[in-house]
């Protein structure tokens, strides 16, 4: 079974793959900035999409998307600010959560939610 750390690492390259399968542009990955990471930040129809991937090996507690707090987006949406100041980028912004989840056969699932939280929810 693969640790926490690559089921992670798997669940982002799905992800990643899915949205260049859907037409996005990958723009950057495992973007840090102090201690918030932005996991996959894309581009579709001039839109920046800020994406947040969350996997589980168990939707038994709760689901993966329900493990984005207030805190979390907060975080997300600061590092997103500095991401559009240092690559002096002024698009309209987009937050989404692919979850990932095995169903009952183990293969992996993605579940993509666009338009998951706004900036605004991080107040």
């Amino acid at each position: 079974m693969a640790t926490h750390n690559d089921f992670g690492k798997i669940a982002e390259d799905l992800a990643a793959e899915y949205l260049q399968k859907k037409g996005y542009k990958v723009l950057t990955r495992n973007f840090r900035f102090q201690k918030a990471e932005i996991d996959i930040i894309a581009e579709k129809e001039n839109l920046i999409i800020i994406v947040e991937v969350k996997a589980r090996s168990t939707d038994a507690f709760m689901l993966p998307q329900e493990a984005v707090t207030k805190t979390k987006i907060k975080s997300i949406v600061s590092a997103a600010n500095h991401y559009l100041e240092e690559f002096n980028r002024n698009n309209e912004v987009r937050f989404d959560i692919i979850s990932v989840l095995p169903d009952e056969m183990k293969k992996l699932t993605i579940d993509h939610i666009t338009d998951a939280f706004e900036a605004l929810d991080a107040n």
